[in-house]
């Protein structure tokens, strides 16, 4: 598996290198950080960020040390893009906060709905409503209930933390679960996160918000969430175990 390498000028000026091995390339960006971090993206790619004074040839050994685990996360990424997409029709399996319901599809002339009754997410619409309508109907209703729930976890981690967000939004993401822009103090949340238990999304707010207090993941910002939230680890592995998110990524690290 083969990813896309920018020109050589484009990758040096952005500091990033490579190193070629049988099946794959590696993408490396040297930083300012302890550890040596290996991530293989939504893409299939191999990425590691990686400590300015750390010689090429131990990047190189850490790399060969793990090629057994980087094809088997390689693997899993491939079965996850065989899955078949939802087709959003009566009985399809959905999901929401951690707990798997069935689609009840319940034609009617009213206004289109979407609710959950007992074990189902119903979806009332008209008929002869279009699949891309359906599913713009559900991710909606996805949306509305992240909406609803991310003001109260930051309202409560704001007076803890003692820092501020001016802003929130969830967005279809590829590769990550939340994002922050730490100037403009805005988080954005990953729509999928609507499907996956509540403490997750919890989770993924308290980390954007502690980046508004340490921006690189070190041991400040590590210590800072266990401060916080000491479980995160778990919820953080729940997230990576998570088979039908394909908008995530898989990742390992080296002490130093």
């Amino acid at each position: 598996m083969r990813f896309f390498k920018p020109k050589p000028s484009t990758a040096a000026q952005a500091g990033i290198s490579y190193l070629t091995f049988k099946d794959f390339d590696v993408e490396i960006t040297r930083k300012d950080i302890k550890r040596l971090y290996l991530r293989v993206s939504a893409d299939g790619g191999v990425r590691i960020s990686a400590p300015r004074s750390v010689p090429i040839d131990a990047v190189r050994g850490f790399v060969v040390s793990k090629q057994a685990w980087i094809r088997k996360q390689q693997e899993h990424l491939r079965a996850r893009g065989r899955e078949s997409p939802p087709e959003y029709v009566d009985g399809e399996a959905h999901y929401f906060g951690g707990e798997q319901y069935a689609l009840s599809i319940r034609e009617h002339h009213g206004p289109a709905k979407v609710g959950i009754r007992d074990q189902s997410i119903e979806l009332s619409i008209r008929p002869g409503v279009p699949q891309t309508k359906r599913k713009s109907l559900i991710e909606g209703w996805y949306r509305g209930r992240m909406k609803a729930m991310i003001p109260r976890i930051i309202a409560r981690y704001e007076g803890l933390m003692g820092v501020r967000v001016h802003e929130f939004g969830v967005k279809r993401m590829r590769t990550r679960w939340g994002t922050c822009n730490i100037r403009a103090k805005r988080i954005w949340l990953n729509l999928e996160l609507a499907k996956w238990p509540h403490a997750c999304l919890e989770y993924v707010v308290v980390h954007e918000m502690t980046h508004l207090i340490e921006p690189l993941h070190n041991e400040r910002f590590h210590a800072l969430m266990d401060e916080y939230l000491p479980d995160w680890r778990t919820h953080k592995e729940a997230l990576r175990r998570i088979p039908a998110a394909s908008e995530s990524e898989c990742g390992d690290s080296l002490d130093l």
